[in-house]
């Protein structure tokens, strides 16, 4: 199956040229848009949502931006970059992921399905081919009496919503091996607390070993999609809210989002820019069982213009507080 190139710029509805600021900017509204847990069409949505979420996850990386930059304006013109085998080129697209086995470059093909990520990503951003976990890719340990090998282990990532790492969740991922036009698909069990590059094992499901030796395994490495409101910090979440000057001088009860629903925050006088409120167990769980904290970190945001007569109220506060005004 050839790779088809995606074109995250579309996806995210931004120019070549949109700046750091610009490409957040689009992430949010668009992932708030089509969050799952908001959404009509569930289904459509949880698709959307994924596919917004690669986008980001390349162009909001200044290493993978230049990288995606340099292969979109040349990756069908001759001298320009290589890309792997399989490429074939054409309109955004989705399917299955395609992983070579063997240290020699033999071995079984897999393809994958499910996983929340597209063929191109893994072709280039993704963890790449399968990983013997007993020596780079290559066969596991043997039996000198039988021969007999055991088949190297696979790699693949899984997108995981912070819901899920929150509650946990039962997924259904595809594979398929080699030319093989047989798919299986497995119930994954996505376990609550689970954290950014943490593997999940499917023992067996790897590939096959040598001369009656056991098969290797599967492991998905879990890689947590970007939320639209909050950043990952371990088990804690941080949220950024944005205040008006007024709000930070004379205090405020703020609504908060959290991955339950809202809170309310009551904000105190004299609240300074980037100050910290923790919200406690309103995080991830962590490997203990216990729950991180949302931080709700504040944003003063200053008006960029003013009518005549809210700038007669600034000057006077400026006089107030001996200011030129």
């Amino acid at each position: 199956m050839a790779v088809q190139f995606r074109d995250y710029y579309e996806t995210l509805g931004i120019s070549k040229t949109a700046s750091e600021d610009e490409i957040k900017s689009a992430f949010r509204k668009l992932a708030r848009k089509h969050h799952p847990d908001v959404a009509k069409d569930k289904k459509t949505a949880e698709e959307k949502f994924k596919q917004i979420n690669e986008a980001y996850e390349v162009l909001s990386d200044p290493a993978k931006r230049k990288k995606y930059d340099e292969l979109g304006a040349n990756w069908n013109q001759p001298g320009g970059s290589q890309p792997p085998p399989g490429w074939g080129g054409g309109q955004p697209g989705g399917g299955f992921r395609r992983y070579g086995g063997g240290e020699n470059g033999g071995g079984v093909e897999f393809e994958f399905g499910g996983t929340g990520f597209s063929d191109f990503f893994e072709a280039f951003f993704g963890g790449g081919r399968g990983q013997s976990a007993f020596g780079g890719g290559g066969a596991g340990f043997g039996n000198r009496a039988t021969g007999a090998e055991r088949g190297p282990d696979v790699e693949a990532d899984i997108m995981v919503t912070l819901e899920e790492a929150l509650k946990g969740s039962t997924r259904q991922v595809s594979l398929r091996r080699g030319a093989s036009d047989k798919v299986e698909r497995y119930q994954v069990k996505i376990p609550r607390g689970v954290h950014e590059g943490q593997r999940i094992r499917l023992a067996g499901q790897g590939e096959a070993g040598a001369r009656g030796g056991k098969s290797g395994d599967l492991f998905l490495r879990v890689r947590l999609a970007r939320h639209p409101d909050f950043v990952v910090e371990g088990s804690d979440l941080i949220y950024e809210a944005k205040i008006g000057p007024w709000q930070a001088a004379l205090g405020d009860e703020l609504k908060v989002p959290t991955l339950e629903g809202t809170a309310r925050l009551k904000m105190p006088a004299g609240t300074q820019g980037a100050q910290r409120f923790r919200l406690r167990e309103r995080g991830l769980p962590n490997a203990t069982g216990t729950r991180g904290d949302l931080y709700v970190v504040a944003q003063i945001q200053v008006p960029k213009k003013l009518t005549e007569s809210e700038r007669a109220v600034w000057e006077q506060l400026a006089r107030l507080h001996g200011g030129a005004a």
